[in-house]
């Protein structure tokens, strides 16, 4: 079976893994190969479930697969192995993203995008549900959506949801005037789906020109709004946005299902940072609305990290809450993560003036830094182990976040516009960061390759600035 060969892979190449400096402390990771968009979040029976995409045979992009973790606490994960492979006509170069609910029975349900492609590499794509009794075994009940008119072959990762008495799915698409669209179904048994059309995307409604592919489309209600989370690709620089490859962000409005029209905003850039597409949410038994994203951008350095050479690639996200506040969307880590702290260090009204200063026990790789009550009357810079500098820049409202290139060769930077900095959250592990401005007004996550060695953390002002800082451990 394809799972043996799975396994014997992952066996294969166990130590070589487990001995690179780069695995993190506090991450989701693959045990072998590549990891990409994260599949099916959603708390079943009192347990987190959350799969993810998985090539445990290579670190390049080729026929995924869904790996699996479970948690009670989103903070400690147990690896589940294979969920879904590529075994059948309907899925054999591919079991690609998509999402989970319970259905009227009790059951966990999966669907997802299943990849197909010929000799000559064209594609194929289908809607596939999958079901289980256990949450541990899964069993395939094959294609529900067949690929509707006037849509390309990029037709792929459906998100699934109740709304009232019947069930919703989106899925991201591609038209066939290669447009990126947002197109809705309908059922009342998760079975049979109605086609009823495209609710959002490029030249839809008074949005203009806004990418060629719409991916991981995500449509949920949050304090009183409908959200519409998307990854567009194909979006130009504009400004200090979309300075990635690819995007992930989000559009605030309302749904109006029975004219299949979504009303909305502008788009807002999810994250800042370099790594950061795909995310997922789920609504857990507290009522929380809680995201997960792929720390990696598709076709943007992948094969230049330096964990290849350790057969594995790529990691996620903390989980982390999300807000609506002022018509913008606030991300905060989760609570549970505070079970991680260890080693307390207080640091009260500490004043930096003209000079770079370490401050004793405020050092490490895998830790928590929090500063509050931030005064700052020109600049402030966060040095994070000789590798990667944060910058906020009072006089002209931009805050920077600084990194060395994967290949070595200097250094390169993502900004966004800031009026002040009053409150940062940093959460650090052996090679990523995580940038909280704000109480989570916005977000910068990257990925990092410091030397191992190099633990140093210093800070930096051309005139006088105060603020509080706490530091734990992370273990």
């Amino acid at each position: 079976m394809l799972e043996d060969l799975v396994k014997k892979e992952v066996d294969k190449h166990k130590k070589k893994v487990e001995q690179d400096s780069y695995r993190l402390s506090y991450h989701l990771m693959p045990p072998v190969g590549l990891l990409n968009d994260p599949n099916g979040f959603i708390q079943w029976r009192g347990q987190y479930h959350l799969f993810y995409q998985w090539n445990p045979f290579e670190t390049g992009h080729g026929a995924k697969f869904w790996g699996h973790y479970q948690s009670k606490d989103l903070v400690h994960w147990q690896d589940y192995g294979v969920a879904l492979s590529p075994t059948n006509w309907f899925d054999k170069n591919g079991c690609y993203s998509g999402s989970a609910v319970e259905d009227s029975l009790g059951k966990l349900v999966l669907f997802y995008t299943g990849n197909v492609k010929d000799e000559q590499g064209n594609r194929q794509t289908y809607q596939c549900r999958a079901i289980s009794e256990d949450g541990l075994h899964f069993e395939k009940e094959g294609v529900v959506i067949e690929l509707p008119e006037g849509y390309t072959a990029h037709f792929r990762d459906p998100k699934v949801w109740k709304h009232e008495d019947l069930w919703y799915l989106v899925v991201g698409a591609q038209s066939e005037d290669l447009k990126g669209k947002v197109v809705l179904f309908q059922s009342n048994d998760l079975k049979e789906w109605l086609h009823l059309g495209t609710v959002a995307g490029s030249h839809e409604g008074s949005l203009e020109d806004f990418g060629f592919m719409w991916e991981c489309p995500d449509l949920f209600q949050l304090d009183g709004q409908d959200v519409l989370i998307v990854s567009p690709q194909g979006l130009q620089p504009e400004g200090y946005k979309y300075h990635n490859k690819y995007q992930s962000g989000y559009f605030i409005g309302n749904l109006d299902y029975n004219q299949v029209n979504f009303e909305h905003g502008t788009f807002t850039e999810l994250d800042r940072g370099f790594e950061f597409y795909a995310p997922q949410t789920t609504m857990d038994d507290q009522g929380r609305r809680i995201m997960i994203g792929w720390m990696g951008v598709p076709e943007q350095g992948e094969d230049q990290q330096p964990t290849i050479k350790h057969n594995w690639v790529h990691t996620l996200t903390i989980p982390r809450q999300l807000h609506l506040k002022e018509g913008k969307l606030y991300q905060m880590p989760i609570r549970e993560l505070k079970s991680l702290r260890q080693n307390r260090v207080d640091f009260s009204h500490v004043v930096i003036n003209q000079e770079e200063k370490e401050l004793a026990q405020v050092a490490g790789d895998v830790m928590e830094l929090e500063l509050n009550k931030i005064n700052i009357l020109n600049d402030f810079r966060i040095n994070i182990r000789n590798h990667c500098y944060i910058h906020f820049d009072k006089q002209r409202k931009l805050f920077s976040f600084e990194r060395e290139r994967f290949t070595g060769d200097g250094m390169e930077s993502r900004h966004c516009d800031l009026e002040e900095l009053k409150q940062l959250s940093i959460f650090l592990d052996t090679s990523s960061i995580e940038i909280f401005i704000n109480h989570g007004q916005e977000v910068f996550t990257s990925r990092i390759f410091p030397s191992p060695h190099d633990k140093a953390v210093s800070f930096q002002s051309s005139e006088q600035i105060t603020f509080d800082l706490v530091k734990w451990n992370l273990n």
